[in-house]
């Protein structure tokens, strides 16, 4: 029983510093282009590979 008494706290600290990153996160604009990435995942190799073949 007396392990819940560290439990507790432990659970509420990680609480806090997952809200505390999550509006970090926000504030430093991390969410604001979610598809730049994604489309620079889908075409980064293409364009690469493309420059290539032309330099033969």
């Amino acid at each position: 029983m007396s392990i819940i008494y560290i439990l507790i706290p432990i659970a509420v600290l990680l609480v806090i510093i997952a809200i505390w990153v999550f509006f970090w996160a926000v504030k430093s604009e991390q969410f604001n282009n979610l598809d730049k990435q994604a489309h620079s995942i889908l075409f980064e190799d293409d364009k690469e590979q493309h420059d290539k073949s032309n330099d033969h």
